[in-house]
């Protein structure tokens, strides 16, 4: 599933080549990506709208049109917004949006899961209800995040995991800011000194900020709005990276499985307390 920083990509290109555009036609080519609505009206609410902003909100891409509504986009495991010349450049094509420019903004999903779906621009929130704090906001602070961190016993992968604890990381940049703060991925949120939360909210930081740098991780299906792939696999401290040797110290990479998900670390880098 995209993570904060493929989608902050995307979003970023967005709002340097969608803003001010004006929705002309709009063609749901499978009815179950539209949630909330019928096909009909979604196609009919967003035709000659135009596009007055970009933002995101965790894992979720918002499209702010005139009118004060927002498209919401959830790409979940295989979703793409593509620009492309015609529908058909793209086998996958689930929404299709016309722009007055001639070109379209494809939304582009084999697996089917992920969903659009138009709220009122003032209830983002209400729309996207239990998301922690956004990880790259100024108010998110050592503090915010040792109040979040302080009451569970889970392991602290899987509490990074959890949305309503912390929007927008998932088991990539997890992985790598635990790598970076020198934690073990077994290690319980209470059980954290002061500088290791410290070092925990610079590790979340840095590793989001170096994926949002490169254009995200690509492994499977994430794609700019160019189609192109992220680079940032070619970055990772840890993730994927199992037995082969730590880039600091040289010990080889372990995996272990947190929540069902593949959990990379340093064995020396990271030691279990």
């Amino acid at each position: 599933m995209p993570e904060l920083p493929e989608v902050e990509y995307v979003a970023r290109q967005l709002a340097t080549t969608l803003v001010g555009r004006r929705i002309v036609g709009v063609e749901v080519c499978w009815a179950r990506s539209v949630q909330g609505m019928l096909p009909e009206e979604f196609a009919a609410r967003l035709a000659s709208r135009s596009v007055v902003g970009i933002g995101r909100r965790g894992k979720y891409l918002l499209i702010a049109l005139d009118g004060e509504e927002t498209l919401i986009v959830h790409r979940r495991m295989s979703g793409n917004l593509i620009f492309a010349a015609r529908i058909d450049e793209d086998p996958y094509v689930r929404v299709a949006l016309k722009l007055d420019d001639g070109r379209y903004l494809l939304y582009s999903d084999p697996r089917k899961f992920g969903r659009l779906a138009l709220a009122a621009s003032d209830a983002i929130e209400q729309a996207l209800p239990g998301l922690g704090p956004e990880p790259l906001a100024a108010s998110f602070t050592p503090d915010v995040l040792a109040v979040r961190l302080a009451a569970t016993r889970r392991p602290l992968k899987a509490a990074l995991l959890d949305q309503s604890v912390i929007a927008g990381l998932g088991n990539i940049y997890a992985d790598e800011a635990l790598f970076r703060a020198g934690i073990h991925p077994l290690c319980t949120g209470a059980s954290l000194s002061r500088d290791e939360l410290q070092r925990l909210h610079a590790g979340i930081q840095g590793a989001l900020r170096t994926g949002i740098e490169h254009g995200g991780t690509t492994f499977g299906r994430h794609r700019d709005v160019h189609n192109e792939t992220g680079a940032n696999l070619e970055h990772v401290e840890v993730y994927r990276r199992t037995g082969q040797p730590c880039l600091r110290c040289g010990t080889p990479i372990a995996r272990i499985t947190v929540l069902q998900r593949g959990t990379h670390y340093c064995p020396h880098c990271q030691p279990l307390k």
